[in-house]
């Protein structure tokens, strides 16, 4: 059955996202958003199909990042090799980062009107078409309209993701899930200039294009076979009910297969066949056309200060990894350092670590933090809010990594010194971007996909501002000069979550009436 909120007084609507997570008098944790009684329910799929649904969008994000990301450690020798400038190259990476999030406009209400299985095959099948152009581009013109083209096929993997995230996981499982996407997203950024550093030292610069693109048409083929659909209308269908959706509250571990064994189906609940032509066809087209509907709800949600705010922290925290992008080659193979491109890309193993560490504190444990104190406020209620606390540490590790990497650089310390530095940079990067997924989704789950749009926009558009002008940033200013701004301006950055803490349920309390309203308007209450 569908939700529907037509409360008639402001009053009496419950605030986005707040949601009793814990039964404290019977010990058991309720699973949230409660599954229907459909074998087809993503929600109750066996634990091995929940898997293989994760390891598919992980060889998705992967190999979408790895075609896009593989430009740091080969901007000098790729510069001298087509005669674009530096400034250019750099310039041209803020426009693919200006479309990926402008793309999703175009990419949300076609993933959610046609299938994200569908989307997921069309956006590897463009990114192998734009990356193999990449090598034979002569002019800036052609550069900047490849990195367009680029962008705008790239864009489903800042969002899609975590789409299927909600698909196909509970509330208190989704911490641990995002931190896993934030890592593959944010570590395959790192991880393509190390491959691609040795892949220009053995093969030279135009397989640095070759083989990315070479990768994502064999993971478009393999997701096509193994990427099911999970998308899921749940309108109209028979919800579970709290005795029936729940885990045993007895320890700070909840996995798939607790919570798979702990929803009950029912002895009438008929079993799916499997269909083989069902599953090969991509395209799902269950409900009416809204395409347009959802471009102009996208738009609305940029008017809502939470969504700004979310896509503020991801972006500030994302900028500073492509302030330290944009600059590594130069800083490597320059004096005292004289770094090869095969060794510039090695030392992408350090924020690789930071990524990986940032999963662990702002995934795993997010969880774990968020049941504590859903636990503490005596009633079981969840708040968005429980996962940003986590962000705080930012406030030591951002402007401590700005400084190391500007200063020390200018002043030629020893190259661990900016390894480090990039380690600290991995690890901010990935505990904004989850912390911000995290705490939309937690808040506007029955849309988030429509939400998530603007969070992307935000952050990109951050992202195309800070790729357009850090060269003529670190050139005018000089190296330790722009860092030490930089550096202050991330610790403002990431101290406006506390607000958030403090007084962000308030803020999500003002904007109930106009989101219940689109909810109930567009019947998104039980559809995913």
């Amino acid at each position: 059955m569908s939700k529907t909120y037509n409360a008639t007084t402001e009053e009496e609507l419950p605030v986005p996202g707040t949601q009793r997570l814990i039964d404290i008098e019977n010990g058991k944790l309720l699973l949230i958003p409660a599954p229907t009684v459909s074998p087809d329910d993503p929600l109750n799929w066996p634990r091995w199909r929940k898997h293989l649904t994760s390891f598919s969008w992980v060889i998705y994000v992967f190999f979408n990042s790895l075609a896009n990301a593989n430009l740091a450690s080969v901007l000098e020798p790729l510069s001298e090799a087509n005669g674009l400038s530096i400034s250019v190259l750099n310039a041209g990476t803020g426009y693919l980062f200006l479309l990926a999030g402008w793309g999703l406009f175009f990419w949300q209400p076609f993933a959610l009107q046609y299938g994200k299985r569908l989307t997921y095959i069309i956006s590897l099948l463009g990114i192998v078409a734009v990356t193999m152009w990449a090598p034979y581009v002569t002019t800036e013109g052609q550069w900047y309209g490849r990195s367009i083209l680029a962008g705008f096929f790239a864009a489903p993997v800042e969002a899609l993701p975590e789409l299927s995230i909600a698909d196909v996981y509970f509330t208190h499982e989704r911490g641990t899930m995002t931190g896993l996407y934030a890592m593959t997203l944010v570590g395959s950024n790192f991880a393509a200039p190390l491959i691609c550093g040795f892949i220009n030292v053995g093969q030279g610069w135009r397989w640095v294009f070759y083989y990315p693109s070479i990768f994502a048409g064999a993971a478009a083929v393999l997701l096509f076979f193994i990427m099911e659909e999970t998308s899921f209308d749940r309108r109209g269908l028979e919800l579970q009910t709290t005795e029936e959706a729940f885990v045993e509250d007895d320890t700070s571990r909840f996995g798939t297969k607790e919570v798979s064994e702990s929803v009950s189906l029912g002895a009438s609940t008929p079993k799916r066949q499997f269909n083989l032509t069902r599953h090969l066809n991509p395209v799902r087209v269950s409900h009416p056309f809204v395409f347009h509907r959802r471009l102009l709800l996208q738009a609305r949600f940029l008017l809502f200060p939470l969504p700004l705010f979310a896509g503020f922290l991801y972006g500030s925290s994302l900028i500073w990894f492509n302030v330290m992008n944009a600059t590594a080659s130069t800083i490597f193979s320059a004096p005292p350092y004289n770094f090869s491109s095969s060794i510039v890309g090695l030392t992408y193993i350090s924020p690789m670590l930071g990524t990986l560490g940032a999963a662990i504190y702002n995934g795993y444990f997010s969880d774990i933090l968020a049941k504590r104190l859903a636990r503490r406020n005596e009633q079981g209620v969840f708040e968005p809010e429980y996962r940003l606390p986590l962000v705080l540490l930012l406030l030591l590790v951002t402007p401590a990594s700005l400084i190391l990497w500007g200063v020390g650089a200018a002043h030629g310390i020893h190259w661990f010194g900016l390894v480090v530095a990039m380690c600290g940079l991995g690890f901010q990067n990935t505990v904004g971007a989850g912390a911000a997924f995290s705490y939309l989704v937690d808040t506007y789950t029955e849309m988030s996909g429509d939400a998530l749009t603007a969070v992307i926009v935000v952050r990109n558009t951050m992202s195309f501002a800070i790729n357009y002008g850090i060269t003529p940033w670190t050139e005018n200013l000089g190296l330790s000069d722009a860092f030490v701004t930089a550096a202050m301006v991330g610790l403002v950055c990431v101290a406006t979550t506390v607000p958030f803490i403090w007084k962000g349920k308030e803020v999500r309390s003002r904007s109930k009436r106009a989101y219940w309203k689109m909810v109930t308007r567009e019947g998104r209450g039980s559809q995913s």
